[in-house]
């Protein structure tokens, strides 16, 4: 398997994301969205990066209950329920991506979006990653 990364000059700087993967292998895993909810169901996390660090702890243990590693992931979507909010944390989002899920970013993008299925919640993430 392999994920080529690309980065064309010709595009803003890509800071926390990769503008293009191109993927190789032979499995597609495709991951539902994930919140801040723990193994009873409840909303962990008051604050956006307790949430985010918490939604994206769970893609990860879906991802490598599949055989996947965070390095396999090809894309994620953020889906935030305030924008200005997630941009105000962007650099602690960034420390709690690269704790959890290192420095070979997939294709992203943050979307907002009115209300999450769990009220409570403010940020959900989801992806597919591309496996041997």
């Amino acid at each position: 398997m392999s994920l080529d990364r690309l980065n064309p000059a010709e595009l803003s700087p890509a800071t926390g994301f990769s503008h293009a993967v191109v993927a190789t292998g032979r499995r597609v895993v495709f991951l539902a969205g994930q919140t801040a909810l723990d193994g009873e169901g409840r909303v962990v996390g008051a604050t956006l990066p307790e949430q985010f660090e918490r939604a994206l702890g769970n893609l990860l243990t879906a991802l490598r209950a599949s055989g996947g590693t965070p390095a396999d992931l090809a894309r994620v979507t953020v889906y935030a329920t305030d924008v200005a909010d997630y941009r105000a944390h962007a650099a602690e989002l960034g420390r709690i991506w690269k704790e959890l899920a290192g420095r070979d970013y997939p294709a992203m993008a943050v979307i907002g979006a009115v209300r999450l299925w769990d009220e409570e919640c403010l940020v959900e993430l989801d992806g597919f990653a591309v496996l041997d």
